[in-house]
């Protein structure tokens, strides 16, 4: 069934992250409902740029902070929150090598001190989880029940300890102090605003093939993702904020397909004369990736919309127009 919106008009939420990618859209989405959004941001990864088009609007408010020290003095923060959405955390590869210990932060920290605040404004706490809590999955496709298998000393476990320790704290305040919480996990997701070096998969092969440079593929390319359009993805964040339940719960498109077939794709879309190339595969790299969304469907009436083809061609198009 679908949720009935609980925020809108008059509702105050604060977006940790919120110049970043996916937040910053979903800041978008929030505005446009009509709520007072305050997005609180570090820009060590987020960009201005994202929320730019909003400085001017009375209901927005932009803090530079880093979460991972506490709120901090500030007058948009001193009211209460209707709901807190955390969504701050670097996440990418090469993220996860130039900022271990800023994600350990925000990840652990961070999310106490918005754990406790939502407690104090009696507010909705909503975290954004990741499919990396699955690590390499020996489950395919992916349910929310599966426990995941996921090396805790590896390159990539400052982000997938970090999210996983989120969620133990959001479920723990959620039993113990009785705080309304969500779970979201986020499978791979892309669109406009991504960084074209962020070391992720399509941001990566989007800029090659613009520059008709050799597509790098990790390993053999056989590994596999779902991808999701960002729309989908803000789609089936706000049906759990507004819902009431706890989670986690997938989000994300079943829609699977192999590092290989999406640079051919890309290369295709460009008309690139990029020529794919395979490179040395990273640690944990997980083997395969896909979400099972039967509670999102069932629970919330998730259903993603957007083709891969379209949504790609929409990212292409964006990347293209802020190439030099």
């Amino acid at each position: 069934m679908n949720a009935v919106a609980r925020f809108g008009p008059g509702h105050r939420i604060l977006v940790t992250g919120g110049a970043g990618f996916v937040p910053s859209h979903l800041v978008d989405a929030l505005m446009a409902r009509g709520c007072t959004v305050v997005a609180l941001d570090n820009f060590v990864t987020g960009s201005k740029e994202n929320v730019a088009h909003l400085l001017d609007e009375p209901n927005f408010t932009l803090v530079e902070a880093d979460i991972s020290d506490g709120l901090p003095n500030h007058p948009a923060l001193a009211e209460r929150f209707d709901a807190i959405l955390h969504m701050a955390s670097p996440a990418s590869p090469t993220d996860f090598e130039k900022l271990p210990v800023e994600i350990l932060r925000v990840g652990s920290v961070a999310t106490l001190h918005l754990l406790d605040r939502a407690v104090a404004d009696g507010a909705r706490f909503l975290m954004a989880s990741t499919s990396e809590a699955y690590g390499d999955p020996k489950e395919h496709p992916q349910r929310e029940s599966y426990w995941g298998n996921v090396n805790p000393i590896g390159i990539r476990s400052v982000y997938d300890e970090a999210k996983r320790f989120s969620e133990a704290a959001a479920m723990a305040y959620h039993r113990s102090r009785g705080l309304d919480t969500a779970i979201v996990r986020i499978f791979n997701t892309y669109g406009p605003r991504m960084r074209p070096d962020d070391g992720r998969a399509i941001p990566t092969f989007i800029s090659q093939a613009l520059r008709d440079e050799p597509i790098t593929v990790h390993g053999t390319g056989n590994q596999t993702r779902s991808i999701c359009y960002v729309s989908d993805l803000v789609r089936g964040i706000l049906l759990l904020l507004d819902s009431r339940e706890t989670g986690p719960i997938n989000c994300g498109t079943e829609h699977e397909m192999s590092m290989r077939e999406l640079a051919e794709t890309i290369v295709s879309l460009t008309g690139s004369a990029s020529e794919v190339t395979y490179i040395t595969r990273s640690a944990d790299d997980p083997e395969m990736r896909r979400p099972d969304l039967t509670l999102a469907r069932e629970l919330l009436g998730y259903e993603p919309t957007v083709a891969p083809e379209d949504g790609l061609r929409r990212t292409i198009d964006y990347f293209r127009e802020r190439m030099v």
